[in-house]
């Protein structure tokens, strides 16, 4: 499976998959359905109150099937609502979040992967770039990835939860926000499920810079160390 490796906000590198043909279709076929409910609620809308005004027709049925995507794009960091029911987010190809500009270029572009050959084109060259690119990714410099699960955490749903008479090993773990501990459990699963720990490692290092901590303990045991610190001290209120 190819994958892109996203910088996260510790400056750590962590490899998602590439969103599938399949995956981005349907992203593409719920922001469709979105917007034929939309049309189909603001037409009656219109006729109940006897609209006549076509200016106001044309911006309000007619402007939105054009900027859909790109408007959601720029609110949403590279997802529509479709993309965003599918997991699914529109990356730099270097990982980093897309800017404006980005989104942009591969709006324009997209007249060609999505109006020429009903299409067709758009499908041909993502199934064959290799990156999951289309034309107007190629041009931005874009793909979209498969996300992993990355909701807030809380201590009673995904901390690994400390004994009730634990004792914290490290106290630092009090300057570390719920997004960190988020972060570590993302590293610990990469070096589980895909035997790849360098994230894990580079973590450690970031993590004890940070801190100012001293540790001989193993990476993982290190990390686990710090969830339990850090469960222990937030369910104490």
């Amino acid at each position: 499976m190819q994958t892109i490796s996203v910088r996260t906000t510790q400056n750590v590198f962590i490899h998602y998959p590439i969103a599938s043909v399949g995956e981005r279709i349907l992203a593409h076929i719920i922001d469709r359905l979105i917007l034929i409910l939309y049309t189909i609620a603001l037409f009656a809308l219109f006729i109940r109150i006897n609209l006549n005004i076509p200016w106001i027709w044309i911006a309000t049925l007619g402007i939105p099937w054009i900027f859909f995507s790109l408007t959601f794009e720029i609110l949403m960091n590279g997802q529509t609502p479709g993309k965003r029911l599918m997991n699914i987010q529109v990356v730099r190809l270097d990982g980093t979040r897309a800017t404006i500009g980005n989104f942009v270029l591969r709006f324009l572009f997209g007249f060609i992967d999505f109006y020429i050959l009903g299409g067709a084109i758009g499908l041909i060259v993502v199934a064959a770039s290799g990156k999951g690119q289309r034309i107007g990714d190629m041009v931005a410099n874009t793909s979209v990835i498969k996300l992993t699960q990355q909701r807030e955490v809380t201590a009673q749903e995904v901390f690994i939860t400390a004994e009730e008479n634990y004792v914290p090993t490290f106290q630092q773990v009090v300057q570390l926000r719920s997004s960190d501990i988020e972060l570590m459990q993302r590293a610990l699963e990469v070096d589980r499920q895909h035997d790849n720990p360098e994230p894990l490692l580079a973590l450690v290092e970031k993590i004890k810079t940070q801190l100012g901590i001293q540790s001989d303990l193993p990476p993982q045991v290190f990390v686990n160390t710090l969830i339990k610190d850090f469960s222990h001290y937030t369910s104490r209120g």
